[in-house]
């Protein structure tokens, strides 16, 4: 039985897009922000203080399936329909019995690129499709 302070294990991850699961995903990262550094000050005092904020870009792996749902959301980008497909979304892992354990929620979130599998005929691994999504905001709400 897992404790609350446990570690939780990061193994089955969902994208959920405004209330409407649209995928579960193996991979994920880029989760975060960070702010650039300014040394400010003297030739002999330097400070350090916190500059522009910046969100990192969210990066998604899932085996391919037959569902075309983030092909069809970066088409509207490519056919420049940016505004449209600026939506709000969630990142939740899941434990073992599909519950959700965390929840990273961002805002105005568009697809910036989109990647089908590498394909070798000798290869036995899963064909692999990969999103990224950039974002203005994301926060840790569970």
């Amino acid at each position: 039985m897992a404790r609350e302070t446990d570690p939780l294990i990061g193994f089955h991850f969902m994208l959920d897009l405004e209330g409407v699961a649209t995928g579960y995903f193996t991979e994920i990262n880029g989760m975060g922000s960070e702010n650039e550094i300014v040394d400010h000050g003297t030739y002999d005092l330097t400070q350090k203080i916190p500059g522009r904020l910046k969100w990192g870009d969210i990066t998604l792996k899932r085996g391919v399936t037959s569902t075309l749902d983030i092909w069809k959301w970066r088409k509207m980008v490519e056919d420049g329909k940016v505004e449209d497909a600026r939506t709000n979304g969630s990142i939740i892992m899941l434990d073992q019995e599909l519950k959700p354990v965390a929840r990273w929620d961002f805002i105005n979130a568009w697809p910036s690129k989109i990647s089908g599998p590498q394909l070798q005929s000798d290869s036995t691994n899963y064909g692999l499709e990969e999103l990224t999504i950039v974002h203005e905001y994301i926060t840790r709400s569970q």
